[in-house]
């Protein structure tokens, strides 16, 4: 066996699964770097000693993906290439008893919640002074911006309150304080995050605080940009629409997945809401913030799912034209609601369901961007790619959503992190094209 002559603790931080993910991890370097360790983030050519995984548990395939990743790094560890190997995160908080005997190599398995003991393994102080602070792993111009953990829904298909706990909100100033400090390392855009965004508040306050937050957050000068993911449609704080519609930095943006639009799946998923009330909370969004994209996330194939609640939910997303969409197909998720029904939606008719759904969507998608050829939108670029500078509009997230792309000519000068002015000139499905304006 290869045997490492090192003695400076080098750590690679591997994230998978989504932008809250990558926060914990962030934080998680932040404080590791506070105590003298040399930290990268998910480096191809690592000469690090110790490896720290954050696992994502939330469907099959992420699932998979992490127990790929961590059987990887086990071989690296049995070939002597690294000294420690440890796991965080979401499926480490699931599955903690199944893995430590099934992948015995891991030095340690640690849950969503456990940063102070993973600390304390490594030799760490975990250092409160910190909180808030982390080293960003995104382009510098824009961050994602935890505002909750955990999440209070009853949502029959999801197992994320099994990974994440309850929701427990962060305190405005110290979300203020965080937004300060990140203002003044060059973020542009704020992208906040939650299981669920619309339900701040009422744990640390005791009623609905998200537009008091929006108004604190958009007086942080140097914040360009302030992005909403993760809406729950119940109970929507109607006040935050107002403080989108008069403040500029707020952009006219909302994720809010809504998952079916069928009444009888609604009800099966335990949502909380009908079609009825979806679609009436939708016009009501679109009224009181005008030009706002709206994207959603839909669910393929749940149990129980009929040929005419999916028909149901083909016309919901006709009739609705969100600006945005995604669609997932079901996972039967076990110590769930829904993991006591039937999977009875075989897997081909899920992905031909999805596969409908997305080709739907892209017409729409079409016919929305090509009503934008010929206007001038403010562009944030985020890179070079492909002859092209690439950037977003205030109506794309990144990773997700559209991009709009300006052609690297002799006399097209772009600095990336940077906005620029962008007359669209032709579009794709899910792409603009233009030049600087």
């Amino acid at each position: 066996m290869k045997v490492r002559n090192q003695t400076t603790n080098k750590v690679n931080v591997i994230t998978l699964g989504c932008s809250k993910n990558i926060v914990d991890s962030e934080v998680l370097m932040g404080q590791l770097q506070a105590n003298d360790f040399d930290v990268t983030h998910e480096a191809e050519q690592s000469d690090a000693n110790i490896v720290i995984i954050n696992t994502c548990g939330f469907i099959d395939n992420a699932k998979q993906e992490s127990i790929d990743t961590i059987l990887r790094y086990a071989d690296e560890k049995e070939a002597g290439r690294l000294d420690k190997l440890y796991v965080t995160g979401c499926l480490s908080q699931r599955y903690k008893d199944e893995l430590e005997v099934e992948i015995p190599q891991v030095d340690a398995y640690f849950g969503t919640l456990e940063l102070p003991q993973m600390l304390k393994v490594l030799n760490a102080d975990y250092k409160h002074e910190l909180i808030g602070e982390r080293l960003i792993t995104t382009p510098r111009h824009y961050a994602y911006f935890k505002i909750a953990e955990g999440c209070n829904r009853p949502c029959s298909f999801c197992a994320i309150p099994l990974m994440r706990g309850k929701h427990v909100d962060r305190p405005i100033e110290d979300l203020v304080k965080e937004a300060k400090r990140l203002a003044g390392m060059g973020t542009k855009e704020l992208i906040l995050i939650a299981q669920d965004l619309t339900y701040y508040g009422l744990q640390a306050y005791g009623e609905r605080k998200l537009a008091d937050l929006l108004r604190n957050l958009s007086d942080v000068n140097g914040i360009d940009w302030i992005r909403l993911q993760y809406a729950y449609p119940s109970q929507f704080p109607l006040d935050a629409l107002d403080v989108m519609a008069e403040r500029d930095n707020i952009c006219k943006y909302l994720d809010m997945p809504l998952q079916h639009g069928s009444d009888n799946m609604l009800k099966t998923m335990r949502r909380g809401i009908t079609k009825r009330r979806t679609m009436e909370l939708v016009d009501t969004i679109r009224q009181r913030v005008p030009g706002i994209a709206l994207r959603t996330t839909l669910i393929a194939g749940h149990p129980g799912e009929t040929e005419l609640d999916f028909r149901e939910m083909y016309d919901f997303v006709e009739q609705t034209r969100f600006e945005r969409l995604g669609i997932f197909t079901y996972s039967h998720e076990e110590n769930t609601h829904s993991h006591t029904l039937v999977d009875d939606v075989p897997a081909e008719l899920k992905q031909e369901r999805a596969d409908a759904i997305m080709e739907l969507q892209q017409g729409i998608s079409m016919e929305l961007n090509e009503a934008r050829v010929g206007q001038t939108y403010k562009v944030l670029f985020d890179r070079k790619e492909s002859g092209h500078f690439v950037g977003r509009t205030e109506f794309d997230s990144p990773e997700v959503d559209n991009e709009v792309l300006v052609p690297v000519e002799k006399d097209t000068f772009v600095r990336l992190g940077d906005f620029a002015n962008v007359k669209i000139t032709s579009a794709t499905d899910f792409d603009l094209y233009g030049h600087l304006d």
